[in-house]
């Protein structure tokens, strides 16, 4: 079966460093972005050099029509997606729950929650009428804050992300009798630039001496649980949780 895996922020962090090693492993690799092209192009160039396949598809998918899209475009260009990683994520400026406004609140839950049904919902769709279900898997990027709860920075973050938890169980139990395996990595203090969304660039070395391994994460250790559950070496894994949180 051809593997064509969509990585939803694709272009950079855990994104663009499971893009690369999917790629490696026989994947053909459809990288979303929202606005970064050149960002993504990179990625693109990166696995191509190194002799895989791979596109770029620019796609807001907070819009659902975008989504739609998008998928309709990857099965023209690449083939029909049989994974999926739901990766997109964003983060607002550090806050204690007290001075959040609604508004920010409403757009964390959904920017960071709505596009994983969305785009779940539509490459089903796909792996249903063009491959053997049994063969495909979804894995979503959740976060240590899901239950570390992010006190005075991010507690919507960390809300929206228990939210993908729950999605996670509940998606699995939906598709285990088809086969289809829906699988979560939970990052912690990880070097990305989402970090800098929030406010604080550098908010990993900050922490790193309180975490029990004393060091923050790399994309690439994320990517490897990420890859590694995607693949039949997992096939019996389904609803599990990989924290990569250094201990917490």
């Amino acid at each position: 079966m051809k593997k064509v895996v969509l990585i939803t922020g694709g272009s950079r962090g855990i994104g663009a460093a499971s893009a690369i090693q999917l790629a490696r492993q026989g994947y053909q690799v459809a990288v979303n972005y929202k606005s970064n092209h050149a960002a993504a192009a990179q990625v693109v160039a990166q696995i191509r050099a190194q002799g895989g396949i791979a596109d770029s598809f620019a796609a807001d998918i907070c819009d659902e029509a975008q989504v739609i899209q998008l998928c309709e475009d990857i099965k023209s260009q690449l083939g029909p997606i049989s994974h999926l990683v739901n990766n997109a994520g964003v983060l607002a400026t550090q806050m204690r729950v007290e001075d959040m406004t609604a508004e920010r609140i409403n757009q964390m839950l959904c920017a960071n929650v709505t596009p994983y049904f969305i785009c779940a919902r539509e490459v089903l769709k796909q792996i249903r009428a063009y491959h053997q279900v049994d063969k495909c898997a979804i894995v979503n990027v959740s976060s240590a804050a899901s239950y570390l709860g992010s006190a005075n920075e991010y507690v919507d973050y960390a809300a929206a992300k228990g939210a993908i938890d729950s999605f996670t169980r509940g998606l699995s139990l939906e598709l285990a009798s088809d086969g289809i395996r829906v699988n979560c990595v939970r990052p912690g203090c990880i070097y990305t630039d989402i970090h800098a969304d929030g406010g604080e660039p550098d908010r990993v070395d900050r922490l790193a001496s309180y975490l029990p391994l004393q060091r923050g994460g790399k994309p690439e250790e994320v990517a490897n649980a990420i890859t590694w559950l995607l693949s039949e070496q997992a096939s019996y894994a389904t609803g599990t949780f990989i924290d990569l949180a250094g201990g917490k």
